[in-house]
């Protein structure tokens, strides 16, 4: 598990404990487990995601997806996911909604600000178990992301040729 870095793969944001074991559990079993970063709470989320508060002076985290869960303490999963789909830098990172709440309003909210997916954690062990290995191995592994294209760009400022065949 990914505790002080920016590394990280999946952006873990959960404020249960017997949660968070289970899903690192389930992620170290899949292989993934040494890729994670645990937010506790919203502030820490956006303070990994931004390199503000204890992460300043850091590269702020980029991760390939974000489990969140919407109830949390210091700030809610919502705002998180506000905060997250409004700013550039991390608009395109893929929101997971991974909460025990089934309420219509919390669902529709979180689609309209633009998450990803919205899933309710199963009760059962085993469907918990499954769930979020599939959730790891859909977005670490089958998932195609864009790829970034922040890098460095040519200063030539003519468009590129086309290719025309006459």
């Amino acid at each position: 598990m990914n505790s002080g870095t920016t590394g990280a793969e999946i952006l873990l944001v959960e404020d249960n404990p017997n949660d968070v074991e289970l899903i690192l559990h389930v992620f170290q079993w899949c292989n993934l487990g040494d890729k994670i970063h645990v937010a506790w709470n919203g502030e820490e989320a956006i303070d990994y995601l931004f390199g503000t508060g204890p992460y300043e002076g850091k590269s702020a985290g980029r991760p390939k997806v974000i489990l969140l869960d919407l109830k949390l303490p210091k700030v809610d999963g919502l705002e998180v996911l506000r905060k997250i789909k409004k700013d550039p830098s991390t608009h395109s990172i893929p929101v997971v909604v991974f909460t025990s709440s089934r309420e219509e309003r919390d669902i529709v909210e979180s689609y309209a600000l633009g998450v990803n997916s919205y899933i309710v954690k199963p009760v059962q062990f085993d469907q918990f178990a499954n769930v979020i290995r599939d959730l790891g191995l859909y977005w670490q592994v089958i998932n195609q992301p864009p790829v970034e294209n922040n890098k460095t760009k040519s200063n030539n400022s003519q468009p590129p040729m086309e290719n025309k065949q006459g």
